[in-house]
């Protein structure tokens, strides 16, 4: 299958619109190993500078929230434990918004990310969390900063969810009112949504 990266006009979005127009959208990311393909079923919104649980809340600026400060349509990766999260930067240049991808849908190059993350059994665990599908798919702290048009790791057109479900984010408990914000959206019914 042939994957055309999206515009980077589709970027242009606030966080909250780019968090469920993302849903259905497929992320690619090509390694030397292949190309691992999955459909993204779960997002989550960060508004920048309004929004207590973003790292770039009241516009801190620091080497970690740079890219989010550039023009939209780039990679943010960032390292939490031991995990690597992948976001979307988005919205207007200056205002730093970003939508984070919680969980995607194996698609293509499922055997590498079963190789990837050995200890998995259940398909249903190899994508299911910002974590998992990370390293299932082969995206680390290099991707910071790469353009979501490049031929390393994209996103592509998909299929659009025929339901969507939103709720509070997770993960966020020290960030005041915002923990309680439904800025999380998910494909309803969907088997890889993160628990």
């Amino acid at each position: 299958m042939l994957l055309q990266p999206l515009s980077k006009t589709f970027y242009e979005q606030e966080a909250l619109i780019l968090a469920k127009s993302l849903l259905g959208k497929l992320l690619a990311k090509k390694t030397e190993e292949g190309i691992a393909t999955g459909r993204i079923v779960e997002t989550e919104a960060y508004m920048g500078p309004i929004d207590q649980a973003a790292h770039s809340y009241q516009n801190r600026r620091t080497k970690r929230t740079e890219v989010m400060f550039g023009p939209p349509g780039y990679t943010y990766t960032y390292s939490m434990h031991t995990h690597c999260l992948v976001n979307v930067v988005c919205g207007e240049e200056g205002q730093p918004q970003a939508v984070l991808i919680r969980a995607v849908e194996p698609l293509s190059g499922i055997e590498l990310m079963y190789q990837r993350r050995d200890k998995v059994k259940k398909e249903t665990d190899l994508t299911s969390g910002p974590g998992k599908l990370t390293k299932a798919m082969g995206i680390t702290m290099n991707d910071y900063g790469k353009p979501l048009d490049s031929d390393t790791i994209f996103i592509a057109e998909g299929e659009t969810p025929l339901s969507i479900s939103h709720g509070p984010r997770i993960g966020i408990a020290n960030s005041g009112e915002a923990k309680d914000y439904p800025w999380r959206f998910w494909e309803t019914g969907n088997r890889f949504v993160s628990r």
